[in-house]
Formats: structure tokens, C-alpha cells, sequence
């Protein structure tokens, strides 16, 4: 059976003769990791650019037709993080093509190239360079056949909105260059491609052709997707993990007007209607009238960090440097997140046919080919029998319920041959059922010098797998609740570099005497996967936190303070730029309630760099934190599309700022209980900051670096350090409800 042994599941990826290999089985690797002290290093042979490393023939990615169109293929998602504008800007840029005469083709089983997971900011370094590698070789063999056709040299020819220009006005456009075969070659190491001095589509800020139909009330999601003669399915989930059913009355449900069918397959249950009200009317009877064995399996919540570091763990030390360093001031903390929920608001949807013996599933999952595997598994299908075709879901950043949405369509789908079935969770099922962000701890222990520099540096980390996606058919709730079901999945240690709890634990500040730990949770009480950042957003939050709490103590300014311990250069440019955007240096209390937070890291130690400064009000009465005034400054590489980037960024602030202040799943001994808005908090309007400011760093002809999960650490960071400020108490436990500070800082 595919996909039971795990070992082989992992993220390993690194920057390596500049090409990136992330998301994919360890025998795709050619070669070994190895570290010295905490730095890594490959034995990896140099590849092709980015993704087409894994798919080098040119015609995977640009595809021309006769008339000059050209469509762009891509093996990535469109999240809503405007991937889609970005990539054919690329496209565009290189081969020298109007932007409206590109047309893109996202993750689709059946048509584009495997680049395995939509994840971990890798999307633009991944098929961003794939395709304009691909792109610039594209327009040079062109190029060479316009001068072959002409007679004349390469050299004098020059392209431009896709037609290719000779001495004495001689013309050729694409469409008549384009013949078969003639991209079907495989891409060389190097490309001549366009020097950011010429650009005039990179770099530029253009409208993302995703929005106008989000905006106007278009079809823009899987939700929205409407195919002819296509019921409505509904599920029922178990009230809780592990439970099992005992009774249910189908005939009931059978004799509602308007229902299809009732399906159930052991502890699976759904049911189909012609009608999307009809269906929920189903489900909700089918719900009332099933019978459930439950049983007591969950902790205690309201201790969720000693019930963590006291679970069973496998121990690394991902990080051993210098010796034990002079004496001086010691500063300690615990810092704990709770499980957190994608919170996505528009619930997960899918739409599956089955037809002749094959499956097709329209879906908003991460990663079209993992899940065609887990499908084809679930169902003891061929895997060349089923489909799997991207469309963008109303809200999708980590692992939500989209796999277990399209798992569900396609065992309703198949219980009803031929006719196509949609099927969307309800928020209930979406909050119950939803693989959670984990919750983490993380202990830190740091001393600063008498000379004012830090000394020793003690971090540990506790965490499950952030890596439980689609690939064994064990992630799928449908294939744990069938027949013949499948076992959970095995967890799995994502490794450093990039890592998964751990990621972001090693700081990137120069400490002599540095050591982290990571203390790896096999088993852990709630469902849990990936949440954007991982846990990159605690272990930022704890370091720069800590860092804050050395250099309050030791009579040091912070942001002087993290420069005096920063060595990169690019890193030292961000914190400058956010901290001279924001006039940190000429910062003025409003009043005895304001508080300033200043927040840094460069996500995975690898990606974009991003620094943010922050002001809050904290009125004694209330306890509640409003942020009045953000600046970040972001270095992500060569800017493809700038209000791309900015949109990313003031993204990740408010959903940081979200996590940080709101948002925290509850559980009982049995059930978890936070299934509604009532009972998990996000933001709302009322609290989003007064101004937010984006601040670009140019890279012109650099790389791309992955930007879209640069910002949540520095944001929960800057809000921590701000409510000190504001305050003198620090606080450990997420949330920062108005609560827990007014009880700390005794308000």
C-alpha cells in the first residue's frame, strides 16, 4: 500500500546552486545532509533553476498555439496570495508577451508539472523560477528559429508583444514560429534572461486578475462551482475523536422530499439531494437520529503546557555552540501557544464525479498530487483513474479541511455514479475536525554581560508534527471513518533546516554559547498539521521576546540592542528600515497606556527578512490591547509584483495580530468545544490597526525569497514587547486577552 511508510515523509529542503528541492520523498534527493555545529551543509549536485530541476522540458511550462496565445502551467496553488498575477508577470517579462495575451493553468493532476505542496513560502523560488527560466529559453529558441526561417543572424533579430523583429521589416510572430516540438526540449542550466534595468513587467504593481471576480460576486471559488445535473452533499461527522456508531435511522431521512440517497459506510455517513437546503435538512435529521459511543480520551485543558512537556517526546539538539559564557543578568520564561484553527471563512468545499470508472475532484487542497494518491489508496483505485484540479477555496493557508472536504465528495461521488457532487463542511465540522496549528511550548533561558553583550542562550521547544497533509490516506477523516479504515498517519519530524516545531527556534542574532533543543511529541491530544509560519511564529515570538526582556534589563535600547548582535547585512538593513520608518528613535508616549514593540526574524533563516515596529494603547480599564500605528520593512529578493508583497505582509500582520490577542481552541475531556465564532474569536474589523505601512527593500537581479509567512513571528513579537512596554509585565501564555493582562499586570 502507498504512502504507509513514513519514514520516507519529510521536508528537507535547502538553497543549494540555486535550485531548491522541497516537499517531496527522500529518494528524490541525490545526495546527504550533514551539519557542523548547527550549520548545514550538501553534498547535492548542482540542478536546474527552481522547479525545473524535477521538470526540465520547456512544454510543461509554456505551451503556444497558432494564433500567438500562450499559456503558463504551474504545479503551485493559488491561495489568494496572488501567485497567479506574479507568475505570469514572470512569464510575461521574459517572453517579452502582453500580460492579456498569457492565460495560466494551475495544479491540475492531468495537465501541469508535480512541484508537490503549495507550502512554506516556496511557490514564487520554486515555479517562479521554473518559469522564467523556462520562459527566457522559450523566447531564444524562437528567436533561433525566426532566424533560421529568415536567414539571417540571431543577433539581429529583437522581440517585442511576442512578435520577432529583423533588418528591412522583416516580421514573425509566435503563432507562426510555433511548431511541434519545437519547445519539447529540455531547459539548460543557464539562461539569458531580461536584466532588471529592462524590465517592464516585473517589478511593477499590477492588478491581480483573481480579485474582480471576489469583489463582484463571480465565480471565484470551488464554491462557487455549479456543474449540470449535480447534487448536494452533506456529511455527518462524529461528535469526537475516536467515536464510533452505535445506531442511526436512515429510513427517516430517506423519506425527506427531495433526498437522493443516504450514504453510510461504517462510521461514515452522508447524504445526497438535489437541492444544497435539502441536503442540510438531511444531515441535520441524520444527525439527531444517530447514536454514538464516545469516550473521556482528551487532557485537561487548562493546563495545555505542562500536559505537553510532560507527553512522551524524542529529543534533538538541533543546535550546539561555544561555552558557557560569563555571568550576568538572567532572564527565564515559559511562552505557550494554545491549538489555533485555520479559521477559514468560507467553509472547505469540494466537487467530485465519478464517471466510467474514473474520479475527478475539483478542490482547494495544497497539494493536487499528494491528495490524488490518498484518494486513489482510500478507494483501492488506480492513481492514474483519479483527478485532482485545483480551484481556489474561500480561505486555505496551511493544512484546513479542503483534503477531508474533496475525501468526502469523492466517497459520496462514488456511491452515485455519473452524477457530479458538491459537498461543503459545515462551520461546526470546520472547527471539530479541522487539523489544528499545534499547540507549543517553548522554554528559554538567556544571560546578558556585564559588557552589555549576551552570553548564553538556552532554548527548547515542544511540538507535534506541523507535517501531517495528504499523501498516506490516513490524513483523510473519511479514511479513518470507512470500512476497512485506514490508521491515522505516522507523524512526521519535518528536518532542518527549515524544520517544523523547531522552525525559527535557532536564533539568527551572534550568541557565543547557543544551544536549542527540540523536543519532538509523537502523540499529541487534538488532530493537528501545518499553520502558516508553523512554529515559526512562538519560536519568534519567544526569542525576540527574551531579547527584549535582556535588553530592558541591561539599560539598552532594543533595536540598538538586536543590531549590536546582528552580523548579516540584510538583516541589519530591515531593522534599520523599520525602525527609521517608524521613527523609533524620536518615539513619544501618548500617554501612560501607549507601549512601543519592535519585532525581527528572517522566516526559516532562510527566506525573506521582515522587521516590525509597533504602537499600541493599553487603557488600565479595559486590559485590551489596541494597535494603533505598524511599519514593516521586508527584504524578499527581486520584487515581482511590490503590492503583492505588501498585501502579503499586512496579511500576515493581521492574522498575527489575530492569533496573538483572540484566537484559542477549547476542548473537554471529550469533544473539543470551540465550533462556533462565539466560542473561537478572531479579529473583527473594530480592532484593525489605525494605519499599516509596507516598506520594500529593492534587490533588482537577486533571487526570490518566500515572503508570505515572513511576518507572522515579528507581529506577535512587536505586540509582546509592546504590552511590556506598555506595561512592565511580560506575558508568556497566548492569548493576550484583555484578561490574562489585566490579571497579570493587576489592572
Amino acid at each position: 500500500m502507498r504512502g504507509q511508510d513514513d519514514d520516507a515523509w519529510c521536508l528537507a529542503a535547502q538553497r543549494v546552486g540555486g535550485r531548491r528541492r522541497a516537499h517531496r520523498r527522500l529518494p528524490a534527493f541525490r545526495g546527504a545532509w550533514t551539519n557542523r555545529n548547527g550549520n548545514w551543509w550538501s553534498t547535492l549536485e548542482a540542478g536546474l533553476p527552481g522547479s525545473l530541476d524535477d521538470t526540465p522540458s520547456i512544454d510543461a511550462w509554456i505551451r503556444l498555439d497558432a494564433s500567438g496565445a500562450v499559456t503558463i502551467l504551474t504545479g503551485k496553488a493559488e491561495l489568494g496570495q496572488g501567485l497567479k498575477t506574479a507568475l505570469l508577470q514572470v512569464a510575461a517579462e521574459e517572453l517579452k508577451v502582453p500580460l492579456d495575451r498569457l492565460s495560466l493553468v494551475t495544479a491540475d493532476t492531468a495537465r501541469t508539472p508535480n512541484e508537490g505542496y503549495t507550502a512554506a513560502s516556496h511557490s514564487m523560488q520554486d515555479s517562479g523560477t521554473a518559469i522564467r527560466h523556462a520562459a527566457a529559453q522559450a523566447r531564444e529558441i524562437l528567436i533561433e528559429e525566426a532566424a533560421r526561417r529568415l536567414g539571417v543572424s540571431a543577433t539581429s533579430l529583437q522581440v517585442r508583444n511576442g512578435d520577432v523583429f529583423g533588418p528591412n521589416r522583416m516580421r514573425l510572430g509566435y503563432g507562426e514560429l510555433v511548431r511541434d516540438q519545437l519547445l519539447s526540449v529540455d531547459a539548460k542550466q543557464n539562461a539569458r534572461l531580461t536584466l532588471p534595468a529592462d524590465f517592464t513587467v516585473m517589478n511593477q504593481p499590477v492588478q491581480r486578475i483573481d480579485i474582480p471576480a471576489k469583489v463582484t460576486g463571480g465565480s471565484a471559488y470551488v464554491q462557487d462551482l455549479r456543474l449540470d445535473g449535480m447534487l448536494h452533499g452533506r456529511v455527518v461527522r462524529p461528535p469526537s475523536y475516536g467515536a464510533t456508531l452505535r445506531d442511526c435511522d436512515i429510513a427517516q431521512v430517506e423519506r425527506i422530499s427531495g433526498i437522493v440517497k443516504v450514504v453510510q459506510d461504517n462510521n461514515f455517513l452522508g447524504v445526497l439531494a438535489d437541492q444544497e437546503w435539502i441536503a442540510i435538512q438531511g444531515m441535520r435529521t441524520l444527525a439527531a437520529t444517530t447514536t454514538w459511543i464516545e469516550q473521556q480520551a482528551l487532557p485537561d485543558s487548562a493546563d495545555l503546557p505542562s500536559v505537553l512537556t510532560n507527553l512522551p517526546s524524542r529529543d534533538t539538539t538541533i543546535h550546539d555552540s561555544g561555552n558557557p559564557g560569563k555571568s550576568g543578568i538572567l532572564v527565564d520564561g515559559t511562552f505557550s501557544r494554545p491549538y489555533l484553527t485555520h479559521g477559514s471563512i468560507g467553509p472547505s468545499c469540494a466537487v467530485a464525479q465519478f464517471r466510467e470508472g474514473r474520479l475527478t475532484v475539483w478542490t482547494h487542497t495544497q497539494g493536487v498530487f499528494f491528495l490524488r494518491d490518498a484518494i486513489a489508496d482510500m478507494l483501492w483505485m488506480p492513481p492514474e483513474n483519479v483527478r485532482c484540479i485545483h480551484a481556489e477555496g474561500a480561505g486555505c493557508y496551511g493544512h484546513n479541511g479542503a483534503d477531508d472536504a474533496a475525501a468526502d465528495a469523492a466517497m459520496l461521488a462514488v456511491a452515485m455514479p455519473g452524477r457530479p457532487v458538491r459537498v461543503q463542511l459545515m462551520r461546526e465540522q470546520e472547527h471539530a475536525w479541522d487539523p489544528f496549528g499545534p499547540g507549543m511550548v517553548v522554554k528559554l533561558r538567556a544571560t546578558v554581560g556585564l559588557d552589555g553583550a549576551i552570553a548564553d542562550w538556552h532554548h527548547e521547544v515542544w511540538s507535534q508534527s506541523h507535517m501531517m497533509r495528504p499523501g498516506p490516506p490516513g490524513t483523510l477523516v473519511a479514511a479513518r471513518l470507512k470500512s476497512f479504515a485506514f490508521p491515522p498517519a505516522p507523524p512526521v519530524a519535518l528536518a532542518q533546516p527549515e524544520g517544523g516545531g523547531d522552525r525559527n527556534a535557532i536564533p539568527l542574532y551572534a550568541i557565543p554559547n547557543c544551544k536549542v533543543i527540540n523536543h519532538f511529541l509523537p502523540d499529541m491530544p487534538l488532530r493537528g498539521s501545518s499553520m502558516r509560519s508553523l512554529g515559526g511564529y512562538l519560536n519568534v515570538l519567544a526569542i525576540e521576546s527574551v531579547l527584549d526582556e535582556l535588553a530592558a534589563r541591561s539599560g539598552q535600547d532594543p533595536v540598538a540592542f538586536r543590531l549590536r548582535h546582528t552580523v548579516d547585512p540584510r538583516a541589519r538593513e530591515v531593522i534599520e528600515a523599520a525602525a527609521s520608518r517608524f521613527g523609533w528613535a524620536a518615539r513619544v508616549k501618548r500617554s501612560a497606556s501607549t507601549g512601543f514593540g519592535f519585532g525581527f526574524a528572517r522566516y526559516k533563516n532562510l527566506e525573506a527578512w521582515c522587521a516590525v515596529a509597533i504602537e499600541i494603547e493599553l487603557p488600565r480599564q479595559s486590559g485590551g490591547v489596541r494597535v494603533r500605528r505598524v511599519v514593516a520593512a521586508v527584504d524578499t529578493g527581486q520584487v515581482v509584483n511590490p503590492d503583492g508583497i505588501r498585501n502579503q505582509i499586512e496579511g500576515g500582520i493581521l492574522q498575527s495580530m489575530s492569533w496573538t490577542l483572540f484566537e484559542r481552541v477549547t476542548f473537554d475531556r471529550t469533544r473539543v468545544t470551540s465550533v462556533d465564532w462565539s466560542a473561537y474569536p478572531i479579529m473583527r474589523f473594530d480592532s484593525v490597526p489605525e494605519s499599516v505601512e509596507v516598506h520594500l527593500i529593492d534587490r533588482p537581479g537577486d533571487a526570490f525569497y518566500g515572503v508570505a509567512e515572513a511576518a507572522q513571528g515579528p507581529t506577535g513579537a512587536a505586540i509582546a514587547n509592546a504590552i511590556r512596554d506598555a506595561t512592565g509585565v511580560r506575558m508568556y501564555e497566548l492569548p493576550f486577552t484583555a484578561a490574562r493582562i489585566k490579571r497579570a499586570a493587576g489592572l
